[in-house]
Formats: C-alpha cells, sequence, structure tokens
C-alpha cells in the first residue's frame, strides 16, 4: 500500500503545455500551476478512496480498481475511465466526454514522491509530489 498517505505537489514538468493540449485557456493554467494540490490516497486491497484539496476545489472520490467511473477535472472537463495496477504503477485510461480523446495517467512511487504522469495527443508532463 505505498500509495497511503497525503501527498502535497512539489513541482510540475511540461505541465502547462498539457493543460493547453486539453483545451484549457491562458488564465485557468496559470491558476492550476499555483493550485496547491493535495491528494490523500487510501487503499484496500483493489479500492481506493481519494481526496483531492486545491485552491479550487475539495474533492472525494471513491473507485475500485478495474470499475469504470465518472471523474471530472478541476476544469470541468467530464470523463469516463477506470485505474488498473501494473506492476508498482497505477494506471489510469479516461475518456472525455465531450470529444472521445483519452488521457492516460500513471501513479508511480519513485523514492519518496508520488510522480503523476499524465499523456493527452502526444503531450506528456508530470506533477511530483512529497508526502505531506
Amino acid at each position: 500500500m505505498a500509495f497511503n498517505g497525503t501527498w502535497k505537489v512539489d513541482r510540475s514538468e511540461n505541465y502547462d503545455k498539457f493543460m493547453e493540449q486539453m483545451g484549457i485557456n491562458l488564465v485557468k493554467r496559470k491558476l492550476a500551476a499555483h493550485d496547491n494540490l493535495k491528494i490523500t490516497l487510501e487503499q484496500d486491497g483493489d479500492k481506493f478512496h481519494v481526496k483531492e484539496v486545491s485552491t479550487f476545489r475539495t474533492l472525494e472520490l471513491a473507485f475500485t480498481l478495474g470499475v469504470t467511473f465518472e471523474y471530472s477535472l478541476a476544469d470541468g472537463t467530464e470523463l469516463s475511465g477506470s485505474w488498473v495496477m501494473e506492476g508498482d504503477a497505477l494506471k489510469g485510461s479516461f475518456v472525455r466526454k465531450d470529444n472521445g480523446k483519452t488521457l492516460t495517467t500513471v501513479r508511480n512511487i519513485v523514492g519518496d514522491e508520488l510522480v503523476q504522469s499524465y499523456s493527452y495527443e502526444g503531450v506528456e508532463a508530470k506533477r511530483i509530489f512529497k508526502r505531506a
């Protein structure tokens, strides 16, 4: 259960370009770059409880590995998809409801950090979190 704990965003790589590719406008991208995101992950077998707290919203959700669920991003983009475990990585594949394009997210523990990688339409980005 290496993912368990509260993680605070420390830094990002190529995140603005990724958000631009997602169609997020400049003002929202600038705000998102300083969202002070904190993620609390609790894993119990194949079930996860996630709490996301940022400057803009607080969201709680629960999901089961391999089971499709609905999710919306902070900018209101609606998605449908699921998470699976592949080795030590938590991999999510989500389809946008507005255009049918796929957003892929991978969470890995690297050393003492949670690395969350994103891929959308050929643009990749990372957000790196440290334990809060």
